[in-house]
This record gives structure tokens, sequence and C-alpha cells, in this order.
């Protein structure tokens, strides 16, 4: 019979196959075929969610539609004749990047990096990935954080970045003029709309091209206009601070 209830609602324009969403769906209801995810059956998905966190490309929600109700009994014989069937190592799909996988790390401290051969300072980084488009707005190292949005070539331009802008926020990094814009639009939206952000800090270089990542990002601001304060800073060619504003 069917319900209205919460399910899976796969985006195959945004689903790249790489299958991380696979391994985390307890029931089993998500495989790729084809080159995308795709819901297996309705009745084997509870609608809890638990895949989100795994899709690198935010490819996955949730959403309430008409559906069969859930059949815990279904998953469980689903399940038993999966573990009869042979597992092959699964091929990487779409341009899938094993990894892309979401993963909260733990900043390296001054002692730990001074028993690191050849290592100055201990790295600030505190999550992976940090492409812009690799991180959906359900990843859970974004919700109450400070959030650094840094132009790419503010990483090598600007030698304190790790120090001065790094420590303490999660980073999301991109190219706005190599990048798909609208892509960026849309996932800043979500995140300002979904995620509670404490702070923004955008990190841009001082040429023309990068300067639309203001606008990518006022653009997702005006469409939600959160709560957060919002400092932009400019690194010119010679790595130094041009100059600074706020919102």
């Amino acid at each position: 019979m069917k319900i209205q209830r919460k399910i899976i609602k796969i985006d195959e324009e945004l689903c790249n196959g790489c299958g991380q969403c696979v391994p985390d769906c307890a029931e089993g209801s998500l495989q790729i075929i084809d080159g995308k995810a795709r819901l297996v059956a309705d009745k084997l998905c509870d609608g809890l969610g638990a895949c989100l966190g795994s899709c690198p490309t935010g490819a996955l929600q949730i959403i309430e539609r008409e559906a069969e109700e859930f059949d815990e009994e279904a998953v469980e014989h689903f399940l038993a004749a999966k573990a009869k069937e042979p597992q092959p190592t699964p091929p990487l799909l779409g341009g899938g990047c094993p990894s892309a996988r979401l993963q909260t790390l733990q900043p390296m401290s001054p002692c730990q990096a001074a028993n690191v051969p050849g290592l100055q300072s201990g790295s600030a980084l505190s999550h992976w990935p940090v492409q812009i488009r690799l991180i959906p707005a359900a990843a859970p190292f974004l919700e109450n954080c400070d959030l650094l949005v840094a132009a790419d070539c503010t990483a090598v331009a600007y030698a304190g970045l790790q120090k001065d802008f790094l420590a303490g926020r999660v980073v999301m990094m991109g190219c706005p003029k190599f990048d798909d814009q609208q892509l960026y639009v849309d996932r800043f939206t979500e995140i300002f709309r979904t995620r509670t952000i404490k702070s923004l800090t955008i990190l841009i270089m001082e040429v023309p091209c990068c300067h639309s990542m203001l606008q990518i990002i006022r653009q997702a601001y005006d469409a939600v206009k959160p709560t957060l304060p919002v400092r932009q800073v400019v690194i010119s060619t010679r790595g130094e601070i041009k100059g600074e504003s706020a919102w």
C-alpha cells in the first residue's frame, strides 16, 4: 500500500556514480546501476537519510512523496539474498573518486608536528574534502562552524594562510573562473539555508576573475539572508593583504 512519507531522492545530474552512499545505507536500498545511484525499491528505504552525509556532490536529499510503506521484513530477505551473492570490487564510475569521502580530521598540534621529520608546523586542516563542488550542504563539519571560502590561488600566494585564516575554520576552496558558478551559487544557498554558520571569511586574489567569487556568495547570501558576520579579504599576487572589508 502506498502512503505519503519521507523517502530518498537522487538527482541524476549531480550523481557521479562514486558509490559512497551505498555502504552507508544499512537497508541496502541504494545500488550503482548504469553509472548512477539508484533506489532499488521504495519499500527498502526507511527515509531516515543516513546516506546523505556520504554524498560528495549533494545528489541525495530526503523528500516527502507517495511511496510503498517501509517493510523491515522485505529488507531482511533482501539483505539475506544479497549476502549470498559474490561481491566484486566495484569500479569507479562516472568520475567517482574515493578520496572525496567526507572526513573529520584532528588538526595537528605543534608538539605532534615536531615529531614528524621535515614538517615545520602542524596542519590546521580539520576536514576533507576541501573543494566547494565536493562538499555537500549535509557535511557534518559545516554545522555551527566558522567558514572560510578561499579561492584556490590564495593557498600558494599567501604564505600565512594556515595560521592567519585556516586555523579554527572549515574551508571550502574553488576557482570561480574554471568551475561551475551556478553549482557554487546553489551549494552556498543550500548551506546558508540548512546549516548554522557562525561567521564567514572570503579570501580572494586581486585579479578580476577572482572577484566573481564575491558575486556568487553575495547571490546566495541575498537569497537566504542569514544572520552572520562576513569578512572579505583580497590578496595581492605578491602575497600581501591588499584590502579587507565587512558586510
